[in-house]
């Protein structure tokens, strides 16, 4: 079948010249901005500084847990200390009773320092805290102590030592088990067996 074609005659008319060029840009138009976000930002962080402050004031100091040392511990240091006192037997004496007082004071709450020795002695006498022979041994060693703080009586080098080993000895007799101490409040004394002294 032949091909049929027909010619189409356009009616719209050309655009007027000049009229096809782009238009320039108009500039940006300004949009005034209020005063709110500077408002909104300066609370922001006034409100941040603030917060800051607070906490920093108001924070929890963790205090730092004391040492706590055991009665034992601290009558052996005052013990080692008294050692160097030795050429003068009446202030060794003080120091190593001393030490003892404390220390029973400290560990059965025995009010050893504040009390004369026949005052202590007579509150020793009834206390289950030391069986009887610390309680005689501890008798003696105040009386001996006693003597040369108050009587000038002139031990030897070697009685003072001997005097020394005694409250060593009372003190490792009557410290607290390992038991003890990991959970004080305990009054009465356990001996080295772990077992409480007979009265």
């Amino acid at each position: 079948m032949p091909m049929k074609t027909t010619n189409v005659a356009s009616t719209v008319a050309p655009p007027p010249a000049g009229t096809n060029d782009l238009r320039p840009l108009k500039p940006l138009a300004d949009i005034p901005i209020g005063w709110w976000p500077w408002a909104a930002g300066l609370l922001s962080a006034m409100a941040m500084a603030a917060l800051w402050s607070w906490l920093r004031r108001h924070r929890v100091e963790r205090p730092v847990p004391a040492i706590v040392i055991p009665p034992h511990v601290r009558a052996r240091q005052r013990l080692e200390q008294a050692l160097s006192l030795i050429s003068d037997p009446r202030l060794f004496c003080i120091a190593v009773s001393d030490a003892t007082r404390l220390y029973l004071e400290e560990r059965f709450d025995l009010h050893a320092p504040e009390r004369t020795t026949e005052e202590f002695l007579q509150e020793l006498r009834r206390t289950h805290h030391l069986n009887s022979d610390q309680k005689l041994t501890l008798g003696e060693f105040l009386e001996q102590c006693d003597l040369v703080k108050f009587a000038r009586f002139e031990p030897t080098e070697t009685e003072l030592r001997s005097l020394h080993r005694i409250a060593e000895r009372l003190i490792d007799e009557t410290a607290p088990a390992l038991a003890e101490i990991a959970s004080p409040g305990q009054g009465a004394a356990l001996a080295p067996n772990n077992r409480r002294p007979a009265p």
